[in-house]
This record gives structure tokens, sequence and C-alpha cells, in this order.
């Protein structure tokens, strides 16, 4: 099982010179939410955290300042919020980026547990000016660098950069389009990191897909357990809304991910 680090950065060094400064990482389900209702069904279905969107049928973007609010005010999980001004591609300009900086400031102002965001180069590698900015802003708070990483150009080399700059954690399919394409690329990052940073698989994690992902030891799981909604026929003002989330299905995702 991956060993994670411990404590405090002076409880770590007491530690060190002991040996034993290392536990064994406890996996989490975050579900990645879009509504108060969804918020609920995470916290009554037994996950560990969850991840605060808008728009998720676009991939998700930044979730507005009411829904945190509320969010923070009512759920008693840790919520990390997604910090993303559109969505397309991970290279953002100078003004998106002031966007997203202004957004992260909002988020920890506000008292989230953490952000989630990624940002590469026109290279596909990890952008690390822009994200030196966003570890300083999130002040101590997790950061999750999200599945822009799956786009980054060589993710062995992209995990050592986040490593280096300080993030907690990455959302990844393996570089491919779903966790059950990424799954050996899953395994592979796992180890490599071990337990320096959390890596939690996302992108097509479902309750018949998450039973592939379990074998694989200290992998977080990261899910929205979406009802798949009706096509777009017409005007989208006249969609059906999207169904809710069951609290049995984020259950049973939870028993997969604490018990396997």
């Amino acid at each position: 099982m991956p060993l994670a680090r411990c404590g405090s950065v002076e409880e770590t060094a007491k530690l060190e010179q002991e040996g034993s400064c290392t536990v064994p990482m406890k996996r989490e389900l975050e579900i990645c939410v879009e509504t108060l209702q969804a918020c609920q069904a995470a916290v009554e279905g037994g996950a560990d955290r969850i991840e605060l969107c808008a728009a998720l049928s676009e991939g998700g973007v930044t979730p507005g300042a009411g829904f945190l609010r509320e969010a923070l005010a009512s759920i008693a999980l840790p919520i990390h919020v997604l910090i993303r001004p559109r969505s397309g591609d991970f290279l953002y300009s100078d003004a998106e980026f002031r966007m997203i900086c202004t957004d992260i400031d909002a988020a920890i102002d506000a008292g989230a547990a953490g952000i989630v965001v990624g940002m590469l180069t026109a290279e596909r590698q990890v952008n690390r000016v822009q994200m030196s900015e966003v570890m300083q802003r999130a002040a101590g708070k997790s950061v999750t660098f999200h599945r822009a990483f799956d786009q980054a150009n060589d993710l062995a080399t992209s995990l050592e950069v986040l490593i280096d700059l300080g993030c907690n954690r990455i959302l990844t399919s393996g570089g491919k389009p779903t966790v059950t394409e990424g799954r050996n690329a899953l395994a592979r990052l796992v180890e490599q990191a071990g337990g320096r940073i959390r890596i939690a698989a996302g992108g097509g994690v479902t309750l018949q897909t998450a039973p592939q992902l379990a074998p694989i030891a200290g992998l977080d799981l990261h899910a929205s357990l979406r009802p798949k909604a009706a096509p777009v026929v017409g005007d989208v003002l006249w969609q059906p809304p999207t169904g809710k989330i069951s609290v049995e299905d984020v259950r049973t995702l939870s028993h997969i991910v604490h018990t396997v």
C-alpha cells in the first residue's frame, strides 16, 4: 500500500529522524457535484470530499459564489472548488489567469478546503509560472491538479513537476479518455508517486468500472454519478432537468473504495 507523509513540517522532520515518517494512505472517494442535492447525497452516501463545479456537461467550470456559500454553510464534508474560467483547453491568456487568481482568492476566503486547477503551456507542459502563483494564493490549502494533466506531453515528468511545486493531488484518467483505458497508466502513476502526492482516478468512474480500479492500492476515486441526460431536442431551455444523484449509488461506490 502506498505510504503518505504525515503531520506538519516539524513533525515530519522529527519522524524522519525516528524512521517512522510514513503511514498507510487511506483511500478517498470524491463526488463531483453541481447541485445542493448532489452535495447532500455525497454526505449521506459516505463520500470523503466534494468537488464543487458548474456546467459538468461542459467538463466543469467555476461554480457561482452563491452555490459555494450555501454549500459551505450546509455541507459537513470538505469542499474543494473547481477553478476553471471556461471549457476547452488549458492554455490561458494573462486575462484569463487573472480571473483564475480572483476565483482562487474568493474560494479560499470563503472557507473552501481546497481548490482544483490546471494549466499547461503551448508545449503541453505543466505551466510552472502560473502554478507557482496558484500555490502561493492557495495559502496552504489543498491543491488538486485536474485532468489538464491528461493532456500533458509526459505524465511521469509532469507528476514530478507537480510534486516539486507542492501540489497535494492529481486527478487523472491515466492520459486516456476514460479510466478503464488508462488503468495501467494509473497504476504506474500511483507507484511512481509513492505516497508523495495523491492520485485520483476520474473520467468514466461508475459503479461498473470502479471494481476494475479498486485493486490499485492507494488510488482515490472521483465520480459524479449523474444519471444520463436525455438528448437535447430543440431549445435547451425546455430540456427536462437532470435526474437527482442517488444516495444508494454513492453508498455503493463508497463501499468499493473503502473496503476493497
